[in-house]
């Protein structure tokens, strides 16, 4: 399993939780030519459980901000060694093709609802000031409505593991069981195997 397939999983299995209804338009890798608009959607979501249509006024989602949101296209990127900035949409503006108006024709048809949001999941923007402004005018500016991080994502994944539960059914949830289970990991922090011990310092 690649790096983009781990991303996806953790996705689809966080929208999934939540009750949605996660199509994934294109199965195939694109490559040699321009993508077309339904192959810049990583997933299309329909939750059909969800009955007021309003889409949050701030940028960064956390789960409760689902609540209003029934339908959506999501863009996946899934570089887990740095920040998102500006500089980095403007050196790869393909992350946010997936938000164009082609691509969200598309899903309205495929989903015969009107309108959808769209949601870029990714791992962390910056943390604040003048680099973190930037960054979410850039993201409007380009018709990104929310931005789910990982860290969300799996920190509401492992919050929802039962340890008395048998996850057959889902190989992510059922490793996130069994190292809850061995208390390799928790659920407020997300800190694996706990935190390191301070050593003493010898006297003199």
């Amino acid at each position: 399993m690649n790096v983009t397939s781990v991303n996806e999983w953790i996705v689809r299995e966080y929208f999934e939780t939540l009750g949605y209804l996660v199509s994934q338009p294109r199965k195939y890798v694109v490559s040699g030519k321009q993508k077309k608009s339904d192959e810049e959607i990583d997933f299309v979501v329909h939750n059909p459980q969800v009955m007021e249509r309003r889409v949050p006024d701030h940028i960064v989602w956390t789960t409760p901000d689902l609540r209003t949101v029934p339908s959506a296209v999501v863009g996946i990127h899934g570089w887990h060694t740095e920040r998102f900035y500006a500089s980095t949409f403007e050196q790869s503006p393909e992350i946010l093709r997936f938000a164009q108006p082609a691509s969200i024709r598309f899903a309205e048809r495929l989903l015969g609802v009107s309108p959808v949001a769209r949601i870029l999941c990714l791992p962390k923007l910056p943390a604040s000031g003048e680099l973190k402004k930037k960054t979410i005018s850039m993201l409007k500016d380009n018709g990104i409505d929310g931005v789910i991080s990982f860290r969300t994502m799996l920190a509401d994944l492992v919050a929802g593991v039962d340890t008395n539960k048998n996850y057959e059914k889902s190989d992510l949830l059922q490793i996130l069981r069994l190292l809850k289970n061995y208390d390799l990991i928790r659920d407020d922090q997300m800190e694996f195997f706990g935190k390191r011990k301070t050593r003493a310092r010898p006297v003199g």
